[in-house]
């Protein structure tokens, strides 16, 4: 906006922006008008759309493109040389391909196989939306429970010929499985390319994504997964036109179409907006137009996904509408409660858990579908059930590890990053919130709150250092702020300066790199490779499985066989189901355990003698996961250790090896003699 620098008298539009702007209404009387000038200093805020705003802050030029380029090759090639190196994937065979792909890799990959041996791709869509053989005997809509988009959309582009050979150097691009591992790793490449331009637009300077880019390639090891949705939900908290609200719409669809806990990493960005509010340093109908932005992109979702109940019954979709009603209702607020940010956080805490307990019904089911209540809680208390101890035994699910801060410090990540932080921090005080900001003070307070939220999600859960490190990499390039760091002198001592700090990290860095490019590795699984061949050459092609969830997977997406339980463990009717299953690791009887499965119509059953004795600390195996269910049998022998030894007279032995055993299930008692 254009800043006035006429006098303003009674109840001017300047001033009456000002109260928008900061929920700490402004005293009758009080100027915060901008100073003269102002509006051109290092970030140029007359821009009436967002989007040229950004283009002028990146400066696309034909060389800064050229660096786009390079940095999608680099971050494409960079995981495709990891993958071949640990794998050796393209001269494994097709069975040892579709082996590689574990737990939900397998059970995604097994939707973009059956569409594309279907005889046409709408009859392909029409089978994964009326699914037999994932859940048996349940039919269900696939595209509606699985964020099945990105296949189904890599399938229906089907890229011509010239593009393919694009995206790898290798041979093998014919090959379904090798075509689409080449294409998550473009999408990563192009998300490198985004990191950069992040990191440039967030700092002023080319040289900022460079650092960005660069800090990324330095603590690669600290993405527990490919990111391949970690930078699609971010808000451009500058001039908001509306191709920017447009293009922050469909950056926030296509977030939360391919995974199914967008949701509540988007709770994080919108409480981190808010609380940017609070501050002073987004304006209230900035704040709206955001807000109904994600209302429109939540709705628009919800229909894509066949209404899926788990995206309105969020706390996602519940702090959206109690924000808004707070925003809204700010000016009776204000003369209801007296000014201040403690105040503010109190009311807004009052106002949302009032909200929310108009909503509890619907967040019930929420926390019944994710397991979401059990987590949370268990991080707090003692409190733990046998779906909690499934996800918190899990190294992943566990609180981060105190190695990893270790290595965000040799890599001076983390001492740059509480650096920018606290000088953000230190620009921030009482008097600046009552006052116009720049644009780029609102987005480098609105980033370190999200910084904040970050953290606090990783240190409670490790795996979710996939969002707490890129956005620590983007951080880190505001060391080429002039902002922050303008009192180091001219841009050229600041540079020298920046160089000198990134010479230092590369030590460690490249010491980080080497350590990864030196894994050399082949994928074998002979023990695995036999089973599916006896599956695939012994059972009906109606035969149904059950067994552990990762190897489920492999069941399904390698012989097609009907299969009861999957690793897509959020789902509440399945983690009932799979709890059915997994009693033949507890110690109850053989015939209480036969009738779980003959409940479910199962006729195999494969047990693996490690998921019996498999303890990653104490109280994580599964029989003691089932003491916490099944307290009157314990001190009883499990019921996979008698199995293991002698499958009768419940079940029959029909295959073993070395790791697994097939269990026939009988349909009847007479089946037993």
């Amino acid at each position: 906006m254009v800043a006035k620098t006429k006098k303003q008298t009674g109840k001017s539009p300047a001033t009456q922006t000002d109260r928008d702007r900061s929920p700490l209404v402004s005293p009758p009387g009080k100027s915060n008008v901008r100073r003269p000038g102002r509006e051109g200093k290092v970030f140029n805020s007359t821009h009436s759309n967002g989007l040229s705003g950004i283009s002028h802050k990146l400066g696309l030029t034909p060389s800064a493109a050229a660096k786009l380029g390079i940095t999608l090759l680099l971050g494409k090639y960079h995981l495709t040389q990891l993958f071949e190196n640990d794998r050796h994937f393209s001269h494994l065979s097709n069975l040892e391909k579709e082996m590689a792909f574990r737990t939900e890799m397998g059970l995604y990959y097994s939707y973009y196989k059956t569409i594309i041996e279907a005889p046409s791709f709408l009859d392909g869509l029409h089978m994964v939306m009326n699914d037999r053989l994932t859940e048996h005997p349940l039919v269900i809509n696939t595209l509606k429970r699985f964020n099945l988009y990105p296949e189904v959309i890599l399938i229906f582009g089907k890229l011509p010929n010239q593009i393919c050979l694009i995206l790898s150097l290798h041979d093998g691009m014919g090959d379904p499985a090798y075509f689409y591992v080449a294409c998550v790793f473009l999408l990563n490449g192009m998300m490198m390319s985004i990191f950069f331009m992040y990191g440039s637009y967030l700092s002023g300077s080319r040289l900022g994504g460079v650092i960005t880019t660069l800090c990324f390639f330095f603590n690669h090891g600290e993405v527990s997964a490919v990111p391949l949705i970690s930078l699609s939900g971010y808000s451009n908290v500058g001039a908001l036109g509306s191709l920017t609200m447009v293009a922050l719409g469909i950056s926030n669809l296509c977030f939360m179409l391919p995974w199914q806990f967008a949701q509540f990493v988007l709770l994080t960005q919108v409480a981190s907006l808010f609380a940017s509010y609070i501050l002073g340093y987004l304006a209230a109908a900035k704040m709206q137009s955001i807000l109904v932005t994600h209302m429109i992109t939540l709705g628009v979702c919800f229909v894509l996904m066949f209404g899926n109940s788990m995206l309105l019954t969020s706390f996602y979709a519940s702090s959206l509408v109690s924000i808004w009603v707070i925003i809204a209702m700010r000016e009776r607020f204000a003369q209801v409660f007296r000014q201040g940010i403690v105040i503010w956080v109190l009311k807004s805490f009052i106002i949302y858990a009032l909200l929310t307990e108009l909503n509890m019904q619907n967040l019930r089911i929420i926390f019944s579908q994710g397991g979401l209540n059990g987590l949370i809680k268990s991080k707090f208390t003692s409190y733990k059930d046998f779906h909690t101890l499934m996800y918190t035994c899990a190294a992943e699910f566990d609180f981060m590890e105190l190695e990893t801060p270790v290595r965000y410090l040799k890599t001076l990540l983390l001492p740059i990053n509480v650096l920018v932080v606290a000088l953000i921090a230190g620009r921030v005080s009482p008097l600046k919130t009552l006052a116009k900001t720049e644009d780029a003070d609102e987005a480098m307070v609105y980033h370190s709150l999200q910084l904040v939220a970050f953290a606090v999600l990783a240190i409670l859960i490790m795996r979710l250092k996939l969002f707490l490190t890129p956005h620590m990499c983007i951080m880190a390039s505001l060391i080429c702020s002039r902002q922050l760091f303008g009192w180091i002198g001219e841009k050229f001592k600041q540079h020298t300066v920046v160089f000198a700090v990134l010479a230092i990290m590369a030590i460690q860095g490249m010491t980080n790199l080497q350590a990864q490019w030196a894994i050399i590795g082949e994928f074998s699984n002979l023990p695995q490779e036999e089973l599916l061949d006896w599956v695939q050459e012994n059972t009906r092609p109606n035969a149904v499985f059950a067994g552990a969830m990762p190897t489920m997977a492999s069941v399904k997406l390698s012989t097609g066989r009907p299969i009861v339980n999957h690793p897509h463990y959020e789902d509440a009717g399945l983690r009932e189901r799979t709890k059915l299953v997994y009693s033949m690791y507890s110690r109850m009887s053989g015939e209480t355990v036969k009738r779980n499965l003959m409940k479910l119509g199962v006729e195999f059953f494969i047990l693996e003698d490690s998921w019996c004795t498999r303890r990653t600390r104490p109280g994580c195996s599964m029989p003691e996961i089932w003491d916490i269910e099944d307290p009157q049998n314990v001190g009883k022998t499990p019921l996979c250790t008698h199995i293991s030894r002698n499958s009768r007279p419940h079940f029959t032995t029909v295959f073993s090896n070395d790791i697994y055993k097939v269990l026939k299930v009988p349909k009847a008692t007479k089946d037993l003699r």
